[in-house]
């Protein structure tokens, strides 16, 4: 047995994971280079495998929930391949306006007809809010719900959602909270919908960056956006959101979170799935942050997210003989995306954040978020 099949082993039976077992955890390896290449790029190396059809999990999911909770990724040295990408990242601005256009539409504009059948009606891709709720669509408007409460959104109200997506946020706060609203993104076909969904309310949708809009609001809101602002920028982002917000104005971030501050993502992900996409540490938002504003509420949905993109891979799963321009390689490519993510928010590895700000310095008898 060579040496990285014998580390391999090594590491799978310290996670309790047995190869052809029939736990929901066990694995079936169908191509036995599997471990040197997981030997060489780590969870690079282990997601490509995934989409070559190297391995199998008979529940993919709990698979990668073990893999995590065991930590095998510090027991294997990243390559120089690995370390090169890190330096890269760390010296260069992958999220500048440039770069943030065609990250954008890498993910999102890849087809309309896929996320259809993947979201709720609302079309809302970010994590949703389960506890009163039994199913996707009444889970995603609690949500909707929830963070317009928190804002304290009255109507009126002049409402910037950065990172729009496909309008569904845009629509209920113009509708339910009588916000106006404007909603912005770079991603081409996420505006080319938004503006066909608020077409019948107070929601004007444009395809910019957070960098060129104009104008004053009373409330600014991002979700599942601050993933793509990038580490070099975080303190540009919060300037500009002071520059665009009115003096007794209320900001929600909703973000996914990492545990450690990082310059750059998961290696497979930043390749295949967010390309320039790094997930903010508390440290990093509040270094980004200081100074200027004051974080007035925080709470942790992380847990909230497993379920959610379980949905998403069950309603995507059961339709897909309906989009059959996507072949099998991009099949294994999305299912692994969704419930390796479902994994980390499971095990704790990643979190869902949402974050209301107002500034530092100002007076106030009017607490926002909620009691």
């Amino acid at each position: 047995m060579g040496d990285a099949k014998r580390l391999g082993h090594d590491l799978l039976e310290r996670a309790g994971i047995t190869v052809g077992g029939d736990e929901p955890h066990d694995i079936e390896i169908h191509d036995e280079r599997l471990f040197e290449r997981v030997v060489r790029d780590r969870e690079l190396g282990l997601g490509e495998a995934y989409q070559d059809g190297w391995w199998d999990a008979n529940e993919l999911d709990a698979f990668m929930a073990r893999i995590v909770e065991s930590d095998i990724r510090s027991a294997i040295r990243p390559s120089p391949k690995l370390l090169w990408l890190t330096a890269g990242a760390a010296l260069s601005n992958r999220q500048n306006i440039r770069r943030a256009r065609s990250n954008a539409s890498a993910h999102y504009d890849i087809g309309n007809d896929l996320y259809e059948r993947m979201l709720d009606p609302r079309m809302i891709y970010s994590c949703a809010y389960w506890a009163n709720a039994d199913d996707l669509a009444t889970a995603q408007e609690a949500k909707l719900e929830l963070i317009c409460r928190k804002l304290h959104l009255e109507p009126g109200m002049r409402l910037l959602d950065i990172g729009c997506g496909w309008g569904g946020f845009a629509h209920y706060a113009a509708e339910k909270f009588g916000a106006d609203v404007v909603g912005i993104s770079p991603a081409a076909e996420q505006v080319r919908v938004a503006k066909e969904r608020c077409a019948d309310v107070s929601a004007r949708i444009e395809q910019l960056d957070y960098r060129d809009v104009g104008g004053r609001f009373d409330r600014i809101v991002s979700i599942g956006m601050m993933e793509h602002v990038g580490p070099k920028n975080y303190r540009g982002f919060f300037r500009r959101c002071d520059e665009l917000l009115e003096s007794d104005g209320v900001m929600l971030h909703h973000t996914i979170g990492s545990n450690e501050s990082k310059n750059r993502s998961d290696p497979w992900f930043d390749k295949y799935i967010f390309p320039g996409g790094v997930l903010p540490s508390i440290g990093q938002i509040g270094a980004g942050s200081e100074k200027r504003w004051c974080i007035e509420d925080l709470q942790n949905l992380g847990p909230d997210y497993d379920p959610t993109l379980r949905a998403w891979h069950s309603n995507i799963d059961a339709r897909w003989d309906e989009i059959p321009r996507y072949d099998e390689r991009f099949r294994r490519t999305w299912r692994y995306y969704l419930l390796s993510s479902a994994a980390s928010f499971r095990v704790r590895s990643i979190q869902l954040w949402q974050l209301v700000f107002r500034r530092t310095n100002t007076r106030s008898d009017t607490y926002v978020g909620l009691r």
